[in-house]
């Protein structure tokens, strides 16, 4: 695993910050966001520091279907898959992002707006 030991994402991995999790195992890790913005709101991120989905490669190939599969096993056990649930991936500075760790954002648990 490749830490930026700046990063508070990194540092919830490697266990100097806590954090409420609900997945674990080597390559990726979910946890409850601390400022959720609905009932359900659980952040997916690889262990692995990289800034954002504009610095994903070819390298990150199986990485990036292990996220997008974790999420799916997420929603499962959290009861949301039936009703749904929206994934977000906030990128670049006019994304709102407020922590430079990809991660994905599993929202649930009240109806949501449409995006357009």
């Amino acid at each position: 695993m490749t830490a930026n030991p700046s990063c508070i994402f990194c540092r919830i991995v490697t266990g100097e910050l806590p954090a409420d999790f609900v997945y674990k195992d080597e390559e990726v890790v979910a946890f409850r966001d601390i400022h959720p913005r609905a009932p359900v709101h659980v952040l997916v991120i690889p262990t692995a520091h990289i800034d954002s989905l504009a610095q994903v490669r070819a390298e990150h190939q199986m990485l990036a279907g292990r996220l997008l599969q974790v999420v799916a096993e997420i929603a499962r056990d959290l009861g949301v898959e039936e009703r749904g649930y929206r994934t977000v991936i906030n990128t670049g500075p006019e994304s709102g992002s407020e922590v430079a760790h990809l991660h994905l954002h599993v929202l649930a648990g009240r109806q949501m707006r449409a995006m357009g």
